[in-house]
């Protein structure tokens, strides 16, 4: 049935927001911390574990989707996604502490690395799937699905930085044998620990509290479908030339943001060379970050549209990134390592951030107006295959920017257990140079391609109401049938 256009309560929201938590434990441990605790502690090779992450991807190709459609499909008294929500975060709890706590012998620590990845990939898919399906369902007007959004990102950002918080400051302290934090093996098993208790607590807790608003059995039993069948419908809906320009563009502009979180640490401890107290108060720059998106992106999207916000964000948050790496190139940036130096890039970053993370807001609640440009063009609601095709492409982007990170530290000749500030410098400019070559070309093909996005306000407006109209003459074409 197509949502009721109403403005939700903050609670709802907030319920429907917090599930996120999870998924931002996820992103962080992947992005931050999986490739320099594989490469740098364990000691695997940086090109396989980006390898290891493509197999899992490979994977991904084929659960998502099909998680997608049997959330769409599901036909329970609790409804279509509550199910999964009650069971999927303790086996994906279990999973998360596998990933961080390897066994002591390292002979097929590959093979180990691939079937925990695909393991964890495949229930954070079990997790989020359901819960993002629900922005399309709870509601069809255009700016409550910012809404709902803007606060998935904000709940999202706050879980993965207090994990990194954590990390930082109580976890990956650096010791007698280890002068630098992140590269102390002791932490990583705590931090696999306090990851797996928060997401199973932010799941839970979010399908509690929209239970009473979206737990109950679907007006419509889905009819028998076959394999076959499935595939077809799922290919419809991801076919629709707006998911196909709005995924080919956020595909590309994840891929960089997620080479920029796996780079970071790399980047932090061998060029900028920030000490203990900078790592400390990273997290809380880049949460401020997150509220500057949080308060923000609304304003922009009524004034702009969510298309033209996703275009001009990305192009400012590209610039701002990269001008630190130019100037220190030319010789203009303070030496690596002093206050000034730590203070200014820390200001660059939180401009940077803040329009990154509008760039992701503006995308997903663009997708979720593609559902009824679906609905109208196949008949059915597929919130599920849509939120499985988002996920999908955040794990290629994140399989893809951590396979061009340890593509870059193998360009760059940097060596495992490299020190920081005894690394040559023809290797830190071979890094920084092809980094930030590729961050904007990332951003001036993304940016390009979100600018061909075809549904504006007004479109949506107009859709929603042809399919009022047709279901009025129609009953069964609201509820979703052909």
């Amino acid at each position: 049935m197509t949502p009721q256009a109403e403005k939700l309560s903050t609670r709802l929201v907030l319920a429907n927001g917090f599930g996120s938590v999870a998924y931002g434990v996820k992103d962080n441990g992947f992005s931050t911390f999986l490739l320099i605790f594989y490469s740098q502690v364990v000691g695997l090779d940086a090109k396989l574990v980006s390898l290891a992450l493509m197999f899992a991807l490979i994977a991904d190709a084929f659960v998502d989707p099909l998680i997608g459609h049997l959330s769409d499909r599901t036909y329970t008294r609790w409804g279509r996604r509550h199910p999964w929500l009650y069971i999927a975060p303790w086996p994906l709890a279990f999973a998360w502490m596998l990933l961080w706590s390897p066994p002591d012998d390292h002979t097929h620590i590959f093979a180990y690395l691939v079937v925990v990845a695909i393991l964890v990939r495949t229930l954070v898919s079990a997790c989020e799937v359901p819960s993002q399906s629900l922005v399309a369902e709870l509601t069809s007007d255009y700016d409550e699905r910012t809404r709902i959004t803007r606060y998935r990102y904000l709940f999202a950002w706050a879980g993965g930085l207090f994990v990194f918080f954590l990390a930082n400051t109580v976890f990956l302290r650096a010791d007698a044998n280890h002068e630098f934090g992140q590269l102390n093996p002791q932490g990583y098993w705590m931090f696999g620990l306090a990851g797996a208790g928060i997401m199973v607590f932010s799941v839970i807790l979010s399908a509690l509290g929209q239970h009473k608003r979206v737990a109950h059995l679907p007006a419509t039993r889905p009819a028998p479908s076959s394999p076959l069948n499935a595939l077809k419908e799922i290919g419809e809906s991801l076919r629709h030339p707006a998911a196909l320009i709005l995924l080919a563009a956020a595909m590309i502009a994840i891929s960089s943001s997620q080479m920029t979180l796996a780079i970071a640490n790399f980047l932090y401890l061998y060029v900028w060379q920030l000490n203990e107290t900078f790592f400390a108060i990273l997290p809380f720059v880049l949460l401020v970050t997150v509220l500057t998106a949080f308060t923000t992106v609304q304003p922009l999207h009524t004034r702009f549209g969510k298309r033209a916000t996703a275009v001009g964000a990305g192009i400012v948050s590209t610039a701002v990134w990269v001008t630190p790496y130019i100037l220190r190139f030319t010789g203009v940036w303070p030496t690596e390592g002093t206050p000034s130096s730590s203070i200014l890039l820390l200001g660059f970053t939180l401009v940077a951030n803040s329009a990154a993370v509008i760039v992701m807001v503006s995308a997903q609640s663009m997708l979720a107006d593609v559902v009824e440009a679906s609905q109208q063009q196949t008949g059915r609601r597929t919130e599920g295959v849509f939120a499985s095709g988002w996920m999908f492409v955040q794990k290629c982007g994140t399989a893809l920017g951590i396979g061009a990170t340890g593509l870059l530290l193998d360009f760059a000749g940097l060596q495992s257990h490299a020190v920081p500030g005894q690394v040559g410098e023809s290797v830190i400019d071979r890094l920084t140079i092809a980094y930030a070559v590729l961050v904007a070309l990332a951003a001036a093909a993304s940016s390009f391609i979100f600018s061909r996005f075809p549904i504006t306000r007004a479109d949506h407006e107009a859709r929603l109401s042809a399919l009022k109209t047709a279901s009025s003459i129609d009953p069964d074409a609201e509820a979703g049938h052909p």
